[in-house]
């Protein structure tokens, strides 16, 4: 089965890795990762994974972090799962993160899960993975039983598996990752299966179903094998020889396709899945070259294959949009000309609304996409570039090691099919903010662009007319509340992460504030754009509030925001009784930049509490000796009296 086709391909693999041999561990481990990113088979995946596995422990702490977060990852299932770790290795590498694996006794999963296993305790899993197989899942039901038999039967088996994630929660406070059950059933009846329910593989489709209904309503993500097995041919993804010899569901040559596929989801449930699309135009949205063939002369739309092979690919994008993933376009060409392209060729799908970034010129690419990055807010590890043309591509990769580059097919009619293949957007949830996105994004633009052309700043920021809606997180937004916990890392003082699970626990903790921020101005809203989390804690007296987390969105630096969400936390802590905050800077490798947000606020160090190389603590006296000025009107909800609001003028 050919997989990973976006990948470029790697003809020198066995003499690259045996060059880091003689590197110090730094540049083994750098190396390491760029071969991650090339296009490897089990056996080359295997030898890079091994590779890791002998320098990790001669590795210090600063170089290990280079590999990204690392994951405490236990693989429980019901058949042999060892022969795939390689590949789950191999894939955190690519994905961004560190998976540190527990494989679970063959067989016991349930045991392990229900009997909180000491070794599993031990191990204290970030996640679990809990892989079923259809052999497992036995319905064993006669072949005339009515829909409503199958059904229940399902239903019971459904139920069973609900409890066990929810045991698995209360054991090990992890997030759950469920995998659907991989349909090895063979049809009875031919297309005329799917008309007798009882049948076994009919009856693994409806489980399947319904599996992903109870996932969504428990917030258990899902690794769905079987759609992708579907997508493959299952044919190529399950060995009959290999399950009747070890149980291997799985066929041991594609560990590398299956590591990759539970790395994506993984990596999506930490935030680390790309946010945006930068698009070339030229002979990549449309055939020809604008500016030689004019609006006229390129090929789109219906009246050819290749033109309407342009429009299907421009359908798939404007999808990935609606569902959140940003639009960018980088291109050689007049910035004119090529917007005209979108404004009045009939046969556009994508439109320059739907375009939040648009960089046209005669620059080099990689510096365009430095722009991109910038005018977006957002990091160029989190940009996915599209080119038709590879020495574009080979540049950008050399340039830009950091952006993910996707190999593409000679013919546009698979360009979707290898986009959606590389899973660069995997998703662990998907909200109504998600589907703004773009909006959100191409407003934020203008109001860069607004500054930058501002010359009395305070003017411009009371001109924003920007609200601050503060309140309890919601269960509405307890997905995004949750998202941006894993997503945010630069302005983000503790780095910590949250299930959504340990979201509603704070949530339903009387003695905890857990705050959702929204940002509206006259560009539009903003969306939820920052978290404050502020409980007790045993090391302070019970007049104190630790604030264990204070994240805030890139796009609103500069505002004053941080200033109104202090006067918001500081209210409602004091209407608790509250008469000190305290605030702890945790350094990481990308938050630098938020190492003196309390100092700015007014809070002072507590000497001798933390490491000073890594991390200081800091406390503020309540209420508030001085409010910082600030062009934001403040709105407190879920109080009691009316809602608090404080703007600029009330501190003129």
């Amino acid at each position: 089965m050919e997989y990973h086709r976006w990948l470029p391909v790697c003809e020198t693999f066995s003499a690259q890795l045996k060059e880091l041999d003689a590197a110090p561990p730094d540049q083994q481990l750098a190396g390491l990762k760029r071969l991650a990113q090339q296009r490897l088979d089990f056996i080359k995946t295997n030898a890079l994974a091994a590779k890791l596995a002998s320098i990790m422990p001669a590795l210090p702490p600063d170089c290990v972090a280079q590999l990204g977060p690392r994951l405490n990852v236990a693989l429980l299932s019901s058949h042999t799962v060892s022969h795939l770790t390689s590949g789950i290795v191999v894939g955190s590498i690519r994905r961004g993160f560190n998976a540190n694996l527990f494989v679970g006794q063959y067989g016991l999963y349930r045991n392990e899960l229900l009997g909180a296993d000491p070794s599993l305790k031990l191990f204290d899993p970030n996640v679990i993975v809990i892989a079923v197989d259809d052999h497992e899942a036995i319905l064993d039901l006669p072949l005339d039983s009515s829909r409503e038999d199958v059904v229940s039967a399902i239903a019971e088996q459904i139920s069973q598996m609900v409890e066990l994630w929810r045991r698995a929660r209360q054991n090990f406070n992890a997030t759950i990752v469920q995998q659907t059950l991989l349909n090895t059933k063979n049809p009875l009846f031919g297309s005329y299966e799917g008309l007798v329910p009882a049948t076994p593989y009919y009856a693994v489709e409806m489980f399947n179903a319904r599996l992903r209904e109870a996932a969504a309503q428990e917030r258990v993500l899902i690794l769905d094998i079987d759609l992708h097995a579907a997508l493959k041919g299952r044919e190529n993804v399950v060995d009959p020889v290999r399950w009747h010899q070890a149980k291997q569901l799985v066929s041991p040559a594609l560990s590398p396709w299956y590591g990759d596929l539970l790395a994506r989801v993984l990596a999506a449930a930490c935030g680390l899945a790309k946010k945006a699309v930068v698009l070339d135009l030229d002979n990549t949205l449309w055939g020809g070259v604008v500016g030689d063939d004019g609006i006229e002369g390129i090929v789109l739309g219906q009246g050819s294959a290749a033109g309407e092979s342009y429009t299907a690919f421009q359908k798939f994008l404007l999808l990935l949009s609606q569902r959140g993933i940003i639009l960018a376009v980088c291109s050689k060409n007049d910035s004119a000309v090529a917007e005209n392209v979108f404004i009045n060729h009939p046969d556009m799908v994508l439109r320059r609304q739907h375009i939040a970034s648009f960089v046209a010129n005669w620059k080099d690419k990689a510096t365009n996409i430095r722009q991109i990055a910038s005018e977006l807010n957002i990091g160029l590890d989190s940009l996915v570039f599209v080119d038709d043309n590879p020495a574009e591509r080979d540049i950008v990769r050399r340039e830009l090691p950091m952006v993910s580059v996707p190999e593409l097919p000679k013919d546009i009619a698979h360009y979707a099919t290898y986009l959606s293949e590389a899973g660069y957007f995997e998703a662990a949830n998907f909200s109504r903010e998600d589907m703004e996105r773009t909006g959100l994004y191409t407003a934020n633009v203008s109001r860069e662009r607004e500054l930058s052309q501002a010359t009395d700043l305070e003017g411009f920021l009371e001109s924003l007319q920007m609200q601050l809606d503060v309140g309890p997180v919601s269960k509405m937004n307890i997905g995004r509340v949750t998202q941006l916990t894993n997503k945010t890392n630069q302005f983000n003082l503790r780095a910590l992460k949250y299930t959504e699970s340990e979201i509603q626990h704070l949530m339903q903790d009387d003695g905890t504030l857990a705050l959702q921020l929204r940002l509206k101005d006259k560009f539009g809203d903003n969306g939820i754009i920052a978290v404050i989390i502020a409980r007790p804690d045993q090391r302070w007296p019970s007049d104190t509030l630790f604030i264990e987390t204070w994240l805030m969105s890139c796009r609103v630096l500069g505002r004053g925001v941080e200033s109104a969400s202090l006067e918001a936390l500081s209210k409602r802590a004091t209407r608790m009784g509250i008469k000190r905050l305290i605030g702890e800077y945790r350094a990481t490798s990308k938050n630098k930049m938020v190492s003196n947000h309390y100092e700015k606020l007014g809070f002072v160090p507590i000497a001798n509490v933390a490491n000073a190389d890594t991390s200081t603590v800091w406390t503020i006296d309540l209420p508030q000796p001085e409010v910082h000025r600030h062009h934001i009107e403040v709105n407190i909800a879920d109080e009691p009296g009316p809602s608090l609001r404080r703007t600029h003028e009330d501190i003129s």
